[in-house]
């Protein structure tokens, strides 16, 4: 998945699942990982990692 992609996917699935975004990412990382799919699973984190940037920083 390139940057372009990944970029969309998180955005859609932040616009999808709100803040629970980056938490079903992890667990679809997790899955992977379980599974033996590292690439997907390679995928999945920078998901992850782009919907931590659309988020923000946490409030405090």
């Amino acid at each position: 998945m390139d940057a372009i992609q990944t970029a969309q996917y998180a955005r859609a699935l932040y616009a999808a699942h709100g803040d629970r975004a980056e938490a079903e990412a992890a667990q679809k990382m997790r899955e992977c990982e379980a599974a033996g799919n590292q690439q997907e699973a390679q995928d999945w984190q920078a998901v992850r990692q782009s919907i931590r940037q659309i988020r923000g920083p946490n409030q405090g």
